[in-house]
């Protein structure tokens, strides 16, 4: 589900800023769902602009992949491609989108609970040395 990138991310979190990884994913979920309706839009809408379609579609393959959203990212590749080998097979276009959306919301269902229980659990300090 995350990747590296994922990893990279928790480990910028210091003591001035102990939910960065929380607040970068939550500005991904912000703009990435926008960008997932945009293009929603732009499927249901004949006749389909493959190359505005392309440029959400590569916004959205930028920032999964420098979260480390490793199953989104995927699911996106598979639509750029589709595009790139100028397929224009809007059913196919349409199945993988469906796909890119469960893998968002499983993403979302996932990570959410990860940070209300790190919430519950605080900031973690590191012990120090008696002197």
């Amino acid at each position: 589900m995350l990747d590296k990138h994922y990893v990279t991310v928790e480990k910028l979190e210091g003591k001035n800023n102990p939910n960065f990884a929380e607040e970068v994913m939550t500005m991904y979920f912000r703009e990435s769902t926008k960008i997932i309706a945009i293009i929603e839009q732009a499927l249901e809408k004949p006749p389909i602009d493959f190359i505005g379609l392309e440029k959400y579609i590569d916004q959205l393959k930028g920032s999964s992949s420098s979260i480390g959203a490793k199953k989104v990212r995927n699911e996106v590749n598979q639509m750029g491609k589709c595009i790139e080998e100028q397929e224009e097979d809007i059913e196919r276009m349409k199945t993988l989108f469906k796909q890119l959306k469960k893998e968002h919301e499983n993403l979302r269902g996932r990570i959410e609970p990860y940070f209300r229980l790190l919430r519950q659990v605080g900031p973690l300090e590191t012990a120090q040395r008696p002197r």
